[in-house]
């Protein structure tokens, strides 16, 4: 029914990790192979092409979803349906930023500093072009295919560059004067093929499995007895939940169980704590899904 088409490069392992987490793993014969296949009946081909082609092809009904990033959506001006974000980069939760950098010795503080005729080096020439226009600075946007923060300064003045946590940049001795765009991955669809009520029931099918997921990777499943009701309020009162815990009673009157599920940064701190206010045989398990 659908055609999908998955990122290939930065963002290629990420994705084919969580589309395994999802019960949608993605086989193909080598990892250069271009075509894949998932077996389930709602997708009947797929593709792993470069990311700042998707959004173009998606909109040219090439393929009826894809995963690729806000900012090459906004680069290519591609006419998609976003279904949602995937709140997941190459190698965080967080999203990748296009910012504008400069060299840490230069006195250049922000965009308003440059001047006109100011050589930049870009892999998203469309969107730096508008940033720089909207801040008033006529300047000289050259395409980049690659290493743009190598470029800086013996070629041009400035890099605009996408980043995620910075580290490159920094490497390079650079440092951010600006953001052009903040953009997280998302899950796009050609407009036709999600006004099809059946193929936008399948792709809003597998959002779910995908959303759900990303969700449980942030969250554990925790299991403990209390031995009397004093126990129970205080256990109560410590645990953070995305409902209201499970509670049952024991056989024989012996106390409660509890389950609920809590955030796993919080775990650390969380057990001792429920040990300490009567807890006993407390379980953290993972989870595979989240499903709300």
């Amino acid at each position: 029914m659908l055609k999908l088409v998955l990122p290939k490069g930065s963002l290629e392992m990420a994705t084919l990790e969580l589309f395994e987490a999802a019960d949608l793993p993605v086989r193909r014969s080598s990892s250069v192979d271009y075509s894949a296949t998932i077996r389930d009946p709602r997708i009947t081909e797929v593709r792993i092409l470069r990311p700042q082609e998707i959004p173009t092809y998606v909109a040219e009904g090439l393929f009826d979803l894809g995963i690729t990033g806000r900012d090459w959506v906004e680069e290519t001006g591609s006419n998609v349906v976003s279904m949602g974000e995937l709140q997941y980069s190459k190698a965080t939760s967080s999203p990748v930023r296009l910012v504008v950098a400069v060299p840490n010795d230069s006195p250049i503080q922000s965009v308003a500093d440059l001047a006109d005729g100011v050589k930049v080096s870009t892999e998203y020439p469309n969107l730096t072009k508008s940033f720089f226009a909207e801040k008033g600075v006529d300047a000289d946007i050259r395409l980049s295919y690659g290493a743009t923060e190598a470029k800086v300064p013996d070629i041009v003045d400035v890099a605009v560059d996408l980043t995620e946590t910075g580290r490159a940049l920094r490497a390079a001795g650079l440092r951010i004067i600006d953001t052009i765009i903040s953009s997280y991955t998302e899950f796009v669809a050609n407009p036709a093929s999600h006004a099809d009520p059946d193929k936008r029931h399948a792709m809003q099918q597998l959002l779910t499995l995908l959303l759900g997921a990303l969700d449980a990777r942030t969250k554990v499943l925790v299991k403990l007895n209390v031995g009397d009701a004093v126990a129970l309020d205080k256990v109560i009162g410590l645990l953070p939940s995305m409902k209201a815990p499970t509670v049952n009673e024991l056989h024989g009157g012996a106390g409660f169980a509890v389950e609920t599920v809590v955030p796993k940064s919080d775990i650390n701190v969380l057990i001792p704590e429920l040990r300490d206010v009567g807890a006993s045989d407390i379980l953290e398990l993972p989870l595979a899904k989240i499903v709300p």
